[in-house]
């Protein structure tokens, strides 16, 4: 996706983007992909622009967690569950009104590995 060659560099150092790295459910290959993730407790949420059902979002599901790149280093989670928030409660305020503009509506929160 052409998002994800764009994105994909600048979002090591950009606050509010992050990398989910995760494996191809049938592929098994390894995938890099930018999103909107913020902190959530011990954990993280993710602003699903491209909605609940993403190919990286399935991955994910299927295999329980995923490696979350921010801040220049990887973070293994688990327990992704998917919360469908029509108020995105869960975002701050600012990004509350972008993804209110753009109808996001579906968030993926993820816990951290301890």
């Amino acid at each position: 996706m052409a998002t994800n060659r764009v994105l994909g560099p600048l979002t090591k150092g950009l606050p509010g983007f992050g990398t989910i790295v995760h494996r191809g459910r049938k592929s098994g290959k390894t995938y890099r992909t930018p999103v909107n993730v913020f902190r959530a407790g011990d954990g993280f949420v993710v602003a699903l622009t491209y909605g609940p059902q993403a190919d990286w979002v399935r991955n994910v599901l299927a295999a329980g967690g995923c490696g979350i790149e921010t801040r220049g280093r990887v973070v293994e989670t688990t327990r992704p569950r998917l919360v469908h928030d029509e108020k995105r409660t869960s975002m701050p305020a600012g990004v509350r009104q972008v993804l209110s503009v753009i109808g996001v509506t579906d968030f993926l929160f993820l816990d951290r590995v301890s």
